[in-house]
């Protein structure tokens, strides 16, 4: 059973990915898919080997946690390559980190959709004793999809705040590590 104090606590705030949800696996699986392709064809045009996205190894050194475009140019800063970064609206078939970005999100939309989301039973506990004590309740993630995994957790109702990654870019945040979006979350 979950006790909460709710005279020493007026709000929560939680990250998304990991703590409320289990996101990454479905994150790292489109990331893979995006990623092992550009590498294939990039190989495929210089000869060079090709050298796949290592699920355990590279998501968890580049890409976990950060903001797309982040997570793809290090990842991609990884193995040496430059590309250019584009602009926001490119599509998948662009060879941007903003072409990338896309055909990672089209991949991560359709496992979301076809697969739902893991909701991490002690969160939900938490989440609903916390609405039964009158709390509010914050949520930040650095994905663009925050609000379609909301739903498929049907987790929607229990959040009073959301701070994504549309907001990330549209306030300007830095993404994590920083603390940007789970300040800008908390309303400081």
């Amino acid at each position: 059973m979950i006790t909460i104090d709710a005279e020493r606590f007026k709000a929560l705030l939680f990250d998304l990915d990991g703590v409320v949800t289990q996101t990454a696996s479905i994150h790292a699986r489109a990331w893979k898919r995006t990623f092992d392709e550009y590498l294939a064809q990039r190989a495929a045009r210089s000869s060079a080997p090709f050298v796949p996205f290592d699920l355990e190894t590279d998501y968890r050194r580049y890409v976990d946690g950060k903001p797309r475009l982040a997570g793809a140019l290090s990842f991609l800063t990884s193995r040496g390559i430059d590309m250019p970064t584009g602009k926001p609206g490119d599509q998948a078939e662009e060879a941007t980190v903003h072409g990338l970005a896309a055909c990672k999100d089209h991949y991560f939309v359709g496992l979301l959709a076809r697969e739902g989301v893991q909701v991490c039973a002690n969160s939900l506990a938490l989440l609903r004793e916390a609405r039964r004590c009158g709390l509010c309740l914050a949520v930040a993630s650095s994905s663009r999809h925050s609000s379609d995994i909301l739903r498929a957790g049907r987790l929607t109702e229990f959040f009073d705040v959301q701070v994504d990654g549309i907001d990330l870019d549209r306030l300007g945040l830095t993404g994590k590590p920083a603390a940007d979006m789970f300040l800008e979350a908390a309303g400081v």
